[in-house]
């Protein structure tokens, strides 16, 4: 199995002339993002004929509404894991954004004031895991799997078992406000904004390029005059900033804020980043899948949820996803390379990631 690891790895970071030599069309719509778009479709489609209620336009509102949080965290994660790091402390960065939110309105704090506070405090998590990561020169695996516990935890002594609920009405009625007689949320169109300015950033900026540069390789990255290690810093404060926006989001929907808050979502994100095409070597990844696999997860468990299936059935429907979005790549890349003639180069890569 190690073998079929080092070679899909080799192989999924090596893109050939031949690649480019296909029709158009083909190169277009014969991709992991195609795919999980056309399962998008087909899963609405089974759903909408055999599932009661699931066309209507409540079922909509209410994935808007739910998918928003996981949106939004899954934007930066995209960036990070195209760099080949990844961030698993997110989700207690929600809760802990959350309890410090919801402490800064009983305390009497104006709303504007503690969304501003509550972002600078996912901005300090997001500088705390850039700083381990990038100075210190800690796997980011390693460090975000310690933070992830340490904010959890400082989450729950702030709070213990205990959960505010009292928030200003006018702000918890904005978050399931609807664009006139639409099923859309009024607040899906900030979401709408924000996975923009990201596929700009992305696709379309110096700095965009220098994200999939450094998930390729990042010796030729810095070699190609990427400052690596402040866009990776960056990366993590955009991370925990808007991990903290998921938590406020959280907080007034759901009108509790608690320690609990998010608690397992870093998988649902990991999970629908890795299922819409984004490599888990880095170098790889399109935003449009990820916000294809954002909705199919979410799709797949408002069907659940209307056909009365518990969640149980639905957190394993989402585990096998990831553990199926982290195979097939790999498996699909070993494939390819038994198939192609196999480089120098390529035998070298194996041999590095082996070692």
């Amino acid at each position: 199995m190690t073998t079929i690891w080092a070679s899909a790895q080799a192989h999924s970071r090596a893109k050939t002339y031949r690649d480019y030599d296909r029709p158009f069309w083909k190169r277009a719509l014969l991709t992991t993002e195609s795919a999980v778009i056309l399962a998008l479709i087909l899963v609405v489609a089974y759903a909408s004929i055999a599932v009661n209620n699931f066309a209507s336009d409540i079922t909509l509102y209410y994935l808007l509404r739910d998918i928003a949080p996981i949106l939004i965290i899954a934007l930066p994660m995209t960036l990070i894991i195209l760099t080949g790091d990844i961030d698993l402390s997110v989700a207690s960065v929600l809760a802990l954004s959350s309890v410090t939110f919801g402490m800064m309105i009983e305390a009497g704090w104006p709303v504007a004031f503690a969304i501003v506070g509550t972002l600078v405090i996912g901005l300090v998590c997001g500088a705390i895991n850039g700083f381990l990561v990038t100075v210190v020169g800690l796997p980011a695996l390693a460090v975000t799997i310690g933070t992830m516990a340490a904010f959890r935890g400082i989450a729950q002594g702030l709070l213990g078992t205990t959960a505010i609920t009292t928030f200003p009405e006018e702000w918890t009625t904005l978050t399931s406000t609807r664009i006139g007689a639409t099923g859309i949320p009024v607040l899906s169109l900030v979401v709408l904004l924000l996975i923009i300015v990201f596929a700009v950033i992305m696709h379309f900026t110096p700095f965009g390029r220098g994200i999939f540069a450094i998930g390729l390789s990042k010796e030729a990255a810095q070699f190609s005059g990427v400052r690596v290690e402040r866009t990776r810093f960056i990366l993590f404060l955009l991370a925990g900033t808007l991990a903290a926006l998921a938590g406020i989001y959280l907080t007034l929907k759901t009108s509790t804020a608690r320690a609990e808050n998010g608690l397992g979502l870093e998988l649902t994100v990991i999970a629908a980043v890795l299922l819409g095409g984004v490599s888990i070597f880095g170098g790889r990844g399109a935003i449009h899948g990820v916000i294809a696999g954002v909705f199919l997860i979410g799709t797949i468990e408002s069907a659940l949820r209307l056909a009365n299936i518990t969640s149980d059935i639905s957190r394993i429907i989402v585990g096998t996803l990831l553990v199926l979005s982290v195979i097939s790549p790999s498996f699909l890349g070993w494939l390819r390379g038994r198939r192609r003639p196999t480089s120098p180069g390529t035998h070298t890569q194996a041999f590095l990631a082996k070692s």
